[in-house]
């Protein structure tokens, strides 16, 4: 009550300044006007009054310059004390009766969402659950040294998300706090309580409008743009639920808190904020038909996930999630990477802070930061955070889709975010589901991955949203219910090997088990843009793979030489697919990123060296194949530059395999 008064008592003092500085206007003006009246009726001294009325008129106008400015200044500053007194009114006051964990029950009134202020610390939670006169909260932070009595603030507003420019190549955690300032203020350890602005609300950006002054403008629609780094233009939108003409816009340099415009009598500034666990608006869901290439021959060429579209990466420890989700998120053809490391070891998420500033963006050259954002929240932070950074990272995602970008989310891993709301459901002595999991697992999950697709905004724009969330299922038990849910909303599936990782082989995906629902789809953009065989072989090799490993129990039990000659060339030949094409190495950079045309190239020259073997399969000897030139140039192939295949430039490497091959025969033959 103490505070409230004082900053009612300012108020008071500032409009009572300003209502007197206009008061004293007022009387000036009034005098003036008596001056002009009675040397209006001088008509004689009319000329040496109206020079002598000009030097005072220069002198009246420089007061009210004047006198405007030091206005404008108390109304700002009156504006600033009225806004600070709003948010002094809407805090809600309440205590702490119960402490559990990150749960914490408090006499407070609120309602689902809300987000709190707890302790003396003003620790960030949110209201997850009403009982009666009771608020269950949980707590983002650690809740060490909180104790029943401690006060805790209802803010009434929803956990949000700031967007705008800056935004991008940032480094936040799951409640958007930017961890390089915090990193510069407070050292390495997130202080208790941190409250900092996720945006810089100092830098000036240089805006350029493309809607005009005294137009209709609607909700999404792009107003004007900001040139965020070289290699992002980021568009500024008419925020949600507000249309109108739109006036006092123009081109200048503004921070992110500047009025830009007005729609309405509505100001507009370069932000707007959105809570996380909303799904933003869109005009219509489109049908998927473009695949989201990545440059790996595993996922683009066996199971490709489309532009829009949902995969899940399962598999045991050390398999391969972080780096396979790491290589995608650096070779894919998407417009903007949101990666977001939900409760993964401090190690991983070290490498991804260290590599992505250097690494460099295929498609522009420039780092591949320009058009990254990256949210930490490790193992050891709170659990309550993860479920609050899978939410921020989509809702990121989708503000990007609404301006027209392709946008691909990488989600490392679910199974930490269900690990999270296991904790808490049991906090909360909710009757548990499968293996201790919330019965709500499923709708969770759904909720999140459902956010993908690829739509029509609400400024006419087509974007998309993708989604690769790894799991890591217990043991590698694809059976446990964080898998199995998963597989119920996703159609791209692609299972890890703990086999295929100690061999080394890379990517370890495993081609048997792996499938992909998107196939029908992509397969008609692969033959109109890539070649009209793609589809062809793609069936081919998965059918060779298949067979390959029916014969692997036979050959087992009675040995490769036991086999007619025909399927020992099938094993051949599938060796070779999956050495030669599967296989990738990350560590050479014609071979890191594969595009298509190198792909069907390959492709195409393993299944047409199988052919001519099956047509003179009586004039060769296995040994002979086994030892040739072919293979050997056949596994080179994958280190050639990109370059020869887009171009066209395969005439060479044709005439060499050509050669090699009819040398196999040729000797026969004669």
């Amino acid at each position: 009550m103490t505070q409230k008064k004082l900053i009612d008592d300012d108020l008071n003092d500032v409009r009572l300044n300003r209502d007197g500085l206009k008061l004293n206007k007022m009387k000036k003006d009034k005098l003036n006007q008596d001056e002009l009246h009675k040397d209006v009726l001088n008509k004689d001294e009319l000329h040496q009054d109206e020079l002598y009325k000009g030097g005072l008129n220069k002198d009246d106008l420089h007061q009210d310059v004047l006198y405007k400015d030091e206005l404008n200044q108390i109304d700002l500053k009156l504006d600033k004390m009225e806004q600070e007194k709003m948010v002094q009114d809407k805090v809600i006051k309440g205590k702490i009766q119960r402490i559990s964990g990150p749960v914490v029950y408090a006499q407070l009134v609120g309602k689902i969402n809300d987000v709190v202020k707890v302790g003396s610390d003003k620790l960030m939670g949110e209201i997850i659950e009403i009982r009666g006169s009771l608020c269950v909260i949980q707590v983002y932070e650690d809740t060490v040294g909180l104790k029943p009595g401690d006060v805790v603030e209802n803010t009434n507003e929803p956990l949000s998300v700031e967007l705008g420019p800056g935004i991008l190549s940032q480094v936040f955690d799951g409640t958007q706090r930017p961890l390089d300032v915090i990193k510069k203020q407070y050292g390495c350890y997130i202080a208790r309580g941190v409250d900092l602005s996720s945006l810089d609300r100092s830098k000036k950006w240089d805006f350029v409008p493309v809607a005009q002054n005294g137009s209709d403008v609607f909700s999404g629609q792009v107003i004007g743009t900001v040139r965020e780094n070289s290699t992002v233009v980021h568009k500024i939108m008419v925020p949600l639920g507000v249309s109108g003409k739109i006036t006092c816009l123009k081109k200048a340099p503004f921070t992110i808190d500047d009025t830009i415009a007005k729609v309405a009598d509505v100001s507009i500034t370069l932000t707007q904020k959105w809570p996380v666990r909303r799904a933003r608006p869109f005009k219509e869901r489109l049908e998927i038909k473009k695949p989201l290439l990545s440059g790996i021959r595993v996922i683009d060429y066996l199971f490709p996930i489309a532009m829009g579209g949902a995969a899940a990466i399962p598999g045991p420890f050390g398999c391969g999630k972080t780096v396979t989700q790491q290589q995608f998120a650096r070779w894919c053809d998407a417009d903007i990477i949101v990666y977001v490391g939900c409760g993964e070891r401090g190690n991983e998420m070290t490498e991804v802070l260290d590599e992505f500033p250097h690494l460099k963006d295929p498609k522009s050259g420039q780092p591949l930061m320009n058009r990254t954002i990256l949210i930490a929240n490790t193992s050891n932070m709170p659990v309550a955070a993860r479920e609050a950074s899978i939410y921020t990272g989509i809702t990121i995602a989708e503000y990007f889709r609404d301006q027209g970008f392709n946008v691909a989310l990488m989600a490392d891993s679910t199974s930490r975010w269900a690990e999270a709301m296991r904790e808490i459901s049991g906090r909360l002595e909710e009757m548990p589901g499968e293996e201790g999991y919330p019965a709500y697992l499923s709708k969770k999950l759904a909720d999140f991955y459902e956010r993908s697709g690829i739509v029509k905004t609400l400024g006419d724009d087509e974007g998309s949203i993708s989604i690769i969330g790894a799991v890591s299922p217990a043991g590698g038990d694809f059976s446990e219910p964080v898998t199995q849910n998963t597989l119920r909303l996703t159609k791209c599936f692609w299972a890890l090997d703990s086999k295929l990782a100690d061999k080394r082989h890379y990517y370890a995906i495993n081609w048997l088990t792996s499938y992909s629902l998107f196939t029908n789809l992509t397969d008609t953009w692969f033959d109109e843009n890539v070649s009209s065989e793609w589809s062809g072989f793609r069936k081919r090799i998965a059918k060779t793979l298949q067979r390959e490993s029916e014969l692997q129990e036979i050959v087992q039990l009675v040995g490769l030489d036991s086999l007619p000659k025909e399927e020992q060339l099938l094993m051949l030949i599938a060796k070779s697919l999956r050495e030669d094409f599967l296989q990738q190495n990350a560590f050479v950079e014609e071979d890191a990123f594969c595009s298509s045309n190198k792909q069907i190239f390959m492709a195409k020259s393993i299944l047409n060296f199988y052919d001519k073997l099956l047509e003179k399969v009586d004039l060769i000897n296995l040994e002979e194949v086994r030892e040739s030139k072919v293979l050997e140039i056949l596994s080179l192939l994958k280190y050639e530059d990109n370059k020869i295949f887009v171009e066209g430039k395969t005439l060479e490497i044709e005439n060499k395999l050509n050669s090699e091959s009819n040398s196999l025969w040729s000797v026969k033959n004669e």
